[in-house]
């Protein structure tokens, strides 16, 4: 099947596992559907309203460490911000030197990402990123059954119950103030150095010197 597929690097990079708000922030080691949902909207320049999408990715990083990071905590009165705010520090951990390859076959998404409007980041906006002037490909991948080499994405829990750090994850944010979680589900996010075995189709792709099983996540947000 062909896909178009887009390279996209960081130095750093910071996904926070949802709901988690005090002491230590752990950074998942596979950015969510949402965050790169989002990549895609800040490259396109606004709130792209998908109704259905194909999309794929393979995430890695070369290492994971912990920094001190200054956030400032807002007074509220009756659930509503004040102008009073005391500041602290936290641990947070973060990755670097981080490799992102998307998977799609909508040509609109990558006119996007070659001129992208907004400065592209994985999670936090220090976490610039950019896509690799000659890593836009059009690829012809075949079709795996039983995808024995899937890593470095996220798979659906249910039905695949695959190994790895199980996650409830979003699939987008609504365009409202406050963001609104669309599609909520659970994720086993496998890491670039799993291996996992499984009954899925997927589509294999070499990266590097690795052959590498790509899952394609079936959005349809009418359902939703």
């Amino acid at each position: 099947m062909e896909f178009y597929a887009i390279d996209i690097r960081s130095w750093t990079a910071s996904f926070r596992y949802p709901n988690l708000i005090s002491g230590i922030q752990p950074t998942l080691e596979v950015p969510p559907l949402s965050t790169v949902l989002g990549l895609i909207n800040a490259a396109a320049g606004f709130y792209i309203n998908h109704k259905q999408l194909s999309i794929g990715y393979y995430f890695e990083f070369q290492g994971k460490e912990i920094d001190l990071e200054t956030i400032y905590m807002i007074d509220s009165n009756k659930g509503k911000a004040t102008n009073n705010a005391k500041s602290n520090v936290i641990k947070r951990e973060f990755l670097f030197e981080n490799f992102l390859r998307l998977y799609v076959s909508d040509e609109e998404i990558v006119n996007y990402l070659k001129l992208p409007v907004y400065p592209l980041v994985l999670g936090r906006m220090n976490d610039l990123a950019s896509v690799d002037s000659a890593g836009i490909h059009k690829k012809d991948l075949p079709e795996v059954d039983n995808a024995d080499k899937i890593k470095g994405q996220i798979v659906p829990f249910a039905n695949n119950y695959l190994p790895g750090v199980i996650q409830a994850l979003p699939k987008y944010f609504s365009n409202t103030i406050p963001r609104q979680n669309i599609g909520t589900e659970s994720y086993s996010v496998l890491n670039h150095n799993s291996k996992v075995s499984s009954n899925l189709k997927a589509y294999r792709d070499t990266i590097g010197k690795s052959e590498v099983d790509i899952y394609i996540h079936q959005l349809n947000f009418e359902t939703m």
